[in-house]
């Protein structure tokens, strides 16, 4: 028994299509330039979003050693942030408001280096009845 190879009609032929190699590289460079499109969309909006999360100091650090104390006195004091905020600095002025042990503490934060100068201030109000009572120049 001869097994006899079939032969396959021209037309047929015709019918039985594939992708080229040129469509195949021509969807690659189309689908790849698509992404590296996307991809630096999202890059770009991933920077303007940390750029708009820029951290500040706030007086919450100076404020905390002023709770662990119960005396309080008038006057002036500054410092920096050290490595949590630099760049930043900070002045606290405190003046008693009342002869009950009432203060009044003011603190100032400026940006001390960059492109642009930030001031702002706090204040806090602190009953120490325990601290020093200034009666001179109050009545």
């Amino acid at each position: 028994m001869k097994i006899r190879a079939r032969s396959v009609h021209p037309k047929a032929r015709a019918f039985v299509r594939a992708f080229t190699l040129i469509e195949v590289m021509i969807a690659l460079t189309i689908f790849f330039l698509a992404i590296v499109s996307i991809l630096g969309s999202v890059s770009r909006s991933l920077g303007a979003a940390r750029s708009l999360q820029q951290k500040f100091p706030d007086i919450s650090a100076l404020v905390a050693d002023l709770m662990l104390t119960n005396r309080v006195e008038e006057g002036t004091g500054g410092g920096d942030f050290g490595d949590l905020f630099p760049g930043y600095a900070w002045t606290g002025y405190t003046n008693q408001i009342a002869t009950n042990g009432l203060f009044q503490i003011d603190f100032v934060i400026r940006s001390v280096g960059g492109r642009q100068s930030v001031e702002w201030t706090n204040s806090i109000y602190l009953w120490r009845p325990d601290s020093k009572v200034a009666t001179f120049g109050r009545r």
